[in-house]
């Protein structure tokens, strides 16, 4: 499994719009056929700061991360991400080094 943390600001546009794409992103994530099930993501924003993003993405192996970089829809996806955060992404590989049961399980 492949573990990324995305961290960005939402400096630009219309929050609503920006919660539709990410939706718009997950449905085409969840449609692929290639894709479904081996990618996971979670798009969240912190409580008290509406402007602090984190969205956490698990790939299955490195031929999901390999496909996914070639869709036309995740390109454009972190296009916008760019546009929305003013440049200022960062995307963290994460190792995971204990978990629960449960989160073994998904």
């Amino acid at each position: 499994m492949k573990h990324f943390l995305i961290r960005y600001r939402f400096e630009h546009g219309s929050v609503a719009e920006w919660h539709a794409e990410i939706g718009r992103f997950i449905a085409a994530l969840d449609s692929d056929p290639e894709l479904a099930g081996k990618i996971s993501y979670r798009a969240m924003k912190l409580r008290d700061d509406d402007a602090s993003y984190l969205h956490l993405a698990t790939a299955a192996d490195d031929d999901a991360v390999k496909a996914l970089g070639q869709r036309p829809f995740f390109k454009h996806y972190t296009e916008q991400t760019e546009l929305v955060s003013g440049g200022n992404v960062e995307v963290l590989p994460l190792e995971i080094i204990a978990e629960t049961a449960a989160s073994r399980a998904h």
